[in-house]
């Protein structure tokens, strides 16, 4: 694999000016099977995260480096997005046709969903994906044919098409340290957890791979 590039979600991101977050999930287009963006976030400053176009990426001297500022980074589409809930206290009378939303950052308020601003409505936080696109966090459950295996550790990809080649276990899976990569041929679908054409036998008889962190 020595010509791939491992994404694994956690990874510090440094801009070309300083360190500006870290990876908490990647985007995937699950029909051509490419990374299309990274998530990053600024580390302590939940809901700041930022999309980040893969053409913006690159890993060097076992680092994952973005090509841009960090006032660049700042000027991102927002990867989380809040919305008012219509018909919550301070907000009866207007419809869904009628609800504002606005990035996570304006509202200096409490991070979860549900929890209420002073004088405002109550709101509601999802994450921000590009139509037809799908996000992978790390943690997702990985499932063979015949049961979970692990969880997601992070993805490899080709750093030439973007293309996702394997998708990384993290250590404490079936098999204890043994670093895994399944290949993306055996998956069969990433929009439910991951899920495997394959046995958990099958996943343990994969041969060990060497990859190197660019967080580690």
């Amino acid at each position: 694999m020595a010509n791939e590039t491992p994404f694994t979600i956690g990874a510090d991101a440094h801009c070309t000016d300083g360190v500006c977050g870290e990876v908490i999930r990647v985007v995937v287009d699950p029909v051509a099977r490419a990374v299309t963006h990274l998530v990053v976030e600024p580390k302590g400053r939940q809901g700041l995260g930022r999309l980040v176009p893969l053409e913006l990426v690159e890993v060097a001297d076992g680092q994952l480096r973005l090509r841009c500022t960090l006032a660049e980074f700042e000027k991102l589409d927002p990867a989380e997005e809040t919305q008012f809930l219509p018909g919550t206290r301070g907000y009866e009378a207007y419809g869904p046709e009628q609800v504002v939303s606005w990035p996570y950052a304006s509202l200096g308020g409490p991070s979860v969903a549900g929890d209420t601003v002073s004088g405002v409505s109550e709101t509601v936080t999802f994450d921000t994906v590009p139509l037809g696109e799908v996000e992978v966090r790390r943690g997702v459950h990985v499932h063979a044919t015949d049961g979970a295996i692990g969880q997601v550790e992070g993805l490899v990809i080709d750093p030439g098409s973007y293309h996702v080649t394997h998708v990384l276990l993290q250590e404490g899976h079936l098999w204890g340290r043994k670093e895994v990569a399944i290949p993306i041929s055996a998956v069969t679908s990433i929009e439910d957890g991951i899920q495997l054409s394959i046995t958990k036998q099958e996943v343990e008889d994969l041969p060990p791979v060497d990859i190197n962190h660019p967080d580690r």
